[in-house]
Formats: structure tokens, C-alpha cells, sequence
């Protein structure tokens, strides 16, 4: 069995440490995890990356760790540690504006998880070495990696059109695609070598991806997580947030108008010289 490699320990106890934070503090989780309207509309971009190492619980957590564990291993000495890194968080990054992309109407959607960039791994594994067996975590039953890869892309487009359940389905098949896409920049010659398997992971993907950017009409996503079940699109957000910073402008405005600039506060002033610029 093949030690784990340095870059897959730091990976593991970086999520564990962000994790440990995010749940022993709701502000830290708030401020990190993944958030349309905190990235659409106010460019937070960081939470692209931030909320791939948080997790809901430590069961969420481990089950991502120990997947992460068990496919980095040959990839992490096969293909170098910076190809391996690039690999992770392309494929961390991939998925979730895959996500932010099904759920740009939905303001309040949130995730958080590792998920997107696991399944980059699981993915780009598939690819390269499409003859290995995947098993099941306590269960003595293996199945080719191929066909894990073809169910787990017809489950995940499942999940995205049903949203029957609060799994990050959209992370998960656009990490994937894009850990496979990786592998296939990395090491090209697998498009001859491994085409069958690459094929049918890849034709139902693409398809799904050109169908909802086509003909969005077929992807009704209503998220019954949310807070709010109105539907925005991005110039209400947009609109909303321009109309909501010219209201606390024209307040202070007003209040320099009746009483001068230095009757205002610190705060005050902080706040008209962001709402300035």
C-alpha cells in the first residue's frame, strides 16, 4: 500500500483545521462559505475556494477525507505534486461556479464541502487508470471505475434536476468534468488509450451542460432549502443592492446637508467614502 503522499496529509489536516473552526463558530462558517448573492453581487470571490474546506458535520467531513485518501494516493505520485495541486483546485473551483451558475437566481443558496474537489480526483483517477476497481466504504463489493463514473454522472444530473435532497450535486459533476478535463490536459495520450470510458462519462455531461445553458427552461431548480422561495435574477440582485447602498448614501448626505461633515461619525465616515468610490 502506498504511504500518503505530503500534499494529500496537508489537504486533510487543512480542512480539518478550517472545519474544526466553522463549526465551533457560525461567523467564521457565515463569513467563508459559499453564497450566491455574497459572490454575484459583492464579489467575494475568495469563497470560491474557502468554503471547499469547510464542512456540515464531522461524518460530512470524513466521508470526503477518506474518499480524498484513498484516490490521491496513486495520483499524487503519478502525476507530481503541482499537477496534483492544480488538479485539486480547478476542479474545487469548477464546481462550484457550476453551482453558482444552476443557482445564480437563488440569492440566499449556500454549500460548503470538499465534495467538488473529490470528485475532481475520483474523475481524473477514472481517466488515467480506468482498469482500477472502486468499493464501497464497508462493504466487501468492487465495480469497475468506468462504470462508477457513468452512474455517478447520471445520479448527480438527477440530483441537480429533482433537488429532492440538500447534497451539492452541482459541485459534484462540475468538479468532476473538470478533473477529467484536467487529466486529459495533464497526460493527452489517454484520449486514445482510455476513449470508452472517457466517452460515456463525458457525452451525458456535456450534453447536460449544453441543455441547460441552450434551453434553461428545462432546468427549473426550485431550492426547497432556501429561506425564501421568490426566484431573483441577477439585475434584481443587482438592482436591489445599487438602490440599497443610494438609500444609506442620500441618509448621510442628508445629515452633512442639516448639520456639516464633522457631526458625522467615524462609521459614518468610513461609509461614505466606501459608498463614494
Amino acid at each position: 500500500m502506498e504511504e500518503i503522499g505530503i500534499v494529500t496529509l496537508s489537504l486533510i489536516i487543512a480542512n480539518g483545521i478550517v472545519t474544526y473552526m466553522g463549526l465551533n463558530d457560525y461567523t467564521f462558517l457565515d463569513k467563508f462559505s459559499f453564497n450566491v448573492d455574497q459572490i454575484s453581487v459583492n464579489k467575494d470571490y475568495k469563497r470560491l475556494i474557502t468554503s471547499g474546506f469547510l464542512h456540515a458535520d464531522w461524518t460530512h467531513f470524513a466521508f470526503n477525507m477518506i474518499t480524498l485518501y484513498l484516490f490521491s494516493r496513486g495520483l499524487e505520485s503519478s502525476i507530481g505534486i503541482p499537477a496534483f495541486l492544480i488538479l485539486y483546485f480547478a476542479s474545487l473551483i469548477g464546481g462550484n461556479l457550476f453551482a453558482l451558475y444552476i443557482h445564480r437566481n437563488h440569492p440566499d443558496y449556500t454549500a460548503i464541502g470538499a465534495s467538488g474537489a473529490v470528485s475532481g480526483l475520483v474523475f481524473a483517477s477514472i481517466g488515467l487508470f480506468p482498469r482500477m476497481e472502486i468499493g464501497f466504504i464497508l462493504l466487501p463489493v468492487f465495480i469497475p471505475a468506468w462504470l462508477y463514473g457513468i452512474a455517478y454522472v447520471l445520479y448527480s444530473i438527477y440530483g441537480i434536476k429533482s433537488q429532492r435532497d440538500n447534497i451539492g450535486h452541482e459541485a459534484h459533476l462540475g468538479g468532476g468534468i473538470v478533473g477529467l478535463l484536467v487529466a486529459i490536459i495533464l497526460s493527452p495520450n489517454i484520449v486514445i488509450t482510455n476513449y470508452l470510458p472517457i466517452i460515456l462519462i463525458l457525452i451525458p455531461s456535456l450534453t447536460f451542460l449544453f441543455l441547460i445553458i441552450k434551453k434553461p427552461h428545462l432546468l427549473i431548480v426550485e431550492n426547497p432549502f432556501s429561506k425564501s422561495k421568490k426566484v431573483f435574477t441577477f439585475e434584481d440582485k443587482y438592482n436591489s443592492n445599487r438602490a440599497s447602498k443610494q438609500s444609506e448614501l442620500d441618509k448621510i448626505l442628508d445629515k452633512i446637508n442639516k448639520k456639516g461633515y464633522d457631526k458625522l461619525t467615524k462609521k459614518e465616515k468610513e461609509k461614505l467614502n466606501e459608498l463614494s468610490k
